[in-house]
């Protein structure tokens, strides 16, 4: 098995660890293989694809989309490193409001599976990053939502004090006033 899954302190939300294999020529590693995530509890299919560049102190966050678009997610850096964070926002859930943050790089060999109800951010800890992930839904404009990445009330602990944000995420508002119809389905 070349995955090892971990679950974290939010129902559904799991460490991955995947293995690189070495050799004089470069590497190889499987980031994905459906029969296996699913056994481990995983919402597929995956349906879309993304990947972006970041500099070192951008922060991109809390992002996430309202029903019935609402999306788990994959998530992968394939050069550098960031501190990525999720936060259950699914109405009813037993950890609503609560956060997770985990360091993803190119060196420690791990993902991080968000399933829908869990607004994502990361903040970018090297001099650049390339930050893939896998999405069960399809991106949703009309149903793409966020909060203010330093809402007191969710008091994430960001690696950064004066992040480099879009103008969107500068503008969003903390989670008790976003838009949000996200519910806990237990699994």
């Amino acid at each position: 098995m070349p995955f090892k899954f971990s679950e974290r302190e939010i129902p559904g939300v799991k460490v991955v660890e995947y293995r690189k294999f070495d050799d004089p020529r470069g590497f190889f590693m499987e980031t994905f293989r459906s029969k296996e995530f699913a056994e481990n509890g995983i919402r597929l299919p995956f349906v879309q694809d993304n990947l972006s560049r970041s500099v070192r102190g951008v922060l991109r966050g809390m992002h996430y989309q309202n029903e019935p678009a609402a999306q788990g997610k994959l998530v992968l850096v394939l050069r550098g490193a960031v501190y990525d964070v999720g936060v259950d926002i699914r109405e009813g859930s037993p950890t609503y409001g609560k956060w997770i943050g985990e360091v993803l790089s190119d060196e420690n060999l791990r993902m991080l599976y968000l399933p829908p109800g869990i607004a994502h951010g990361f903040c970018v800890l090297s001099e650049e990053v390339d930050f893939f992930y896998k999405v069960t839904a399809d991106y949703a404009p009309g149903l793409d939502r966020g909060f203010a990445w330093n809402d007191p009330e969710i008091g994430i602990e960001w690696p950064v004090s004066d992040p480099i944000l879009s103008d969107r995420d500068r503008r969003l508002p903390p989670l008790r006033q976003a838009d949000n119809n996200c519910v806990y389905r237990p699994l």
